[in-house]
């Protein structure tokens, strides 16, 4: 296990185009991660914002820098381009006064830290004029037009590649991916469709699919296909859902259903977290099939970090093995365990929204969110106590600590862990000979950076690391495909983009 830095060039493009930016305008200061309110993020008793991707830094900064203001605290969560706050409606109010005050006093129910005391009135003004001045006039057509030139041949450490746009019509947020036997792909959107792209490249919604609770981090979230698809038809959806018996609650559920046509028939849930809970983050939820035909669930801590990832009697900041129906194996590590949630497998997690089947061992690897800092990846084995928040590589996004603490014993390491943090969304091991010396290598889409991050690996050391497109855009996904090619779901706009190694 050891730490890693994010990579250097990509700070310094950053910074040098805000600086640019600054020149051109008057007052622009720092704002962003206090809109994550603003943009309907979410948090409750641990603030975080919507996809976890408050920009967690250990960095020491100058707070006078409004640049680097809104890179530390904001970007992560609300694009280094302020794209979350363009052609969007503000949950708490636009106004000068409403945002400050947003900042300022934070909606920790709804994963807004507060950073009155960390920032102080100055910096707070300073941010709010930056966010309102460099957004004025500004569409979503506008930004997309500013995304990187990435056609044409990439060079990486060890390949030459170039990028296939399959779609690049995908609405809101594209979230999680997986591709059928015959080559189609499907793929979530977060506001809660399911969209099938063919081999045509031509995108189709698919009907059925379930209710979801669209709010903050919530709403429709991984998409998984039976091992035995061929047969049966099963697709696997997490989502949000709504408390059948209090519309104020949601949790993270696991629905099954067939494939047909165009259409899901015969949905039925097959997996719900309990308790319901009113915050409306960390959900997780990363889908995953192992060797042995197990499904495993990731759910998040939904933001009470304090109260429920080091207790086995809820079913939050746990990873979950269940059978292929919904049934619980009696061999789960706390399966006679009195008082336990029969269907956990690891527990003391916090936001884990990656996993993926290492393609020599078939161990499952987790990936997850640290708070402001501390992005870790991890190997599950039964039974294990991740630590969090006992022990953490992270700390408060105001800078604060909650735990002196890095390691104990009966905690686990991770294999890897980040600080400053990345944002770490889906993640997946290349196993295909196409790609050559990056078979094996764990590649990690990262949210804040807007790169691939590519972890190369030797057996389960992570010996070296390369970072890849670098402002493509926010990574949601990446997903080895069954016809052996790596692909990724990109945000702004939803894009599905395969990686095409040059032979």
């Amino acid at each position: 296990m050891a730490p890693i830095t994010s990579n250097q060039f990509s700070e310094m493009t950053f910074e040098l185009k805000c600086a640019c930016k600054w020149l051109k305008t008057t007052s622009k200061l720092v704002l962003l991660s206090f809109l994550s309110i603003l943009l309907s993020c979410n948090n409750s008793s641990e603030p975080v914002s919507p996809e976890e991707e408050i920009d967690p830094d250990n960095e020491i900064v100058d707070l006078g820098n409004v640049t680097l203001n809104y890179r530390n605290h904001c970007g992560g969560c609300h694009g280094q381009d302020l794209g979350s706050f363009v052609e969007r409606d503000w949950t708490y109010g636009n106004s000068h006064e409403d945002v400050i005050n947003s900042i300022t006093e934070g909606y920790t129910s709804n994963g807004m830290p507060a950073y009155g005391t960390a920032l102080g009135a100055q910096a707070i003004e300073d941010l709010t004029n930056y966010i309102l001045t460099e957004i004025d006039g500004k569409t979503k057509t506008m930004l997309q037009e500013e995304n990187p030139d990435l056609s044409g041949l990439i060079s990486s450490d060890d390949l030459t590649f170039r990028l296939e746009t399959l779609t690049d019509e995908i609405p809101g947020i594209p979230w999680g991916i997986a591709q059928l036997p015959n080559g189609e792909i499907l793929v979530t959107e977060r506001g809660g469709g399911l969209f099938l792209i063919n081999n045509n490249k031509q995108l189709t919604a698919i009907t059925g699919v379930p209710d979801v609770a669209s709010q903050g981090q919530g709403g429709l979230l991984d998409v998984l296909i039976h091992p035995d698809f061929e047969n049966n038809a099963y697709v696997y959806l997490s989502y949000s859902r709504v408390n059948p018996n209090n519309a104020s609650e949601r949790t993270t559920a696991v629905a099954r259903a067939r494939l047909e046509g165009n259409n899901l028939i015969e949905v039925e849930n097959i997996f719900t977290a309990l308790p319901y809970l009113s915050s409306s983050h960390h959900y997780g939820s990363r889908l995953l099939f192992d060797n042995d035909g197990y499904l495993y669930v990731s759910v998040g801590d939904r933001g009470n970090r304090d109260t429920y990832p080091q207790e086995l009697d809820n079913a939050h900041g746990k990873i979950h093995r269940i059978h292929d129906d919904g049934e619980i194996p009696t061999d789960n590590p706390f399966y006679n365990t009195s008082g336990a949630v029969n269907s956990i497998f690891t527990y003391g997690t916090r936001n884990p929204q990656g996993m993926s089947l290492h393609p020599e061992t078939g161990s499952v690897w987790e990936g997850e969110h640290g708070p402001q800092g501390g992005d870790e990846i991890n190997i599950l084995e039964a039974g294990n106590n991740n630590g969090w928040p006992v022990i953490s590589y992270g700390i408060n996004y105001d800078g604060t600590t909650f735990t002196d603490l890095t390691e104990l014993d009966g905690m686990e390491q991770p294999i890897y862990y980040w600080t400053p943090s990345i944002a770490p969304c889906g993640m997946t091991f290349v196993s295909s000979d196409f790609y050559k010396n990056w078979k094996n290598d764990l590649f990690v889409s990262s949210l804040k950076f807007e790169y691939l991050h590519r972890l190369k690996m030797d057996g389960n050391e992570v010996i070296g690391h390369e970072t890849l497109l670098n402002g493509i855009g926010r990574i949601r996904d990446a997903h080895m495909g069954t016809d052996g090619y790596l692909y990724i779901a990109v945000e702004g706009p939803g894009r599905l983009i395969r990686l095409v190694p040059e032979q």
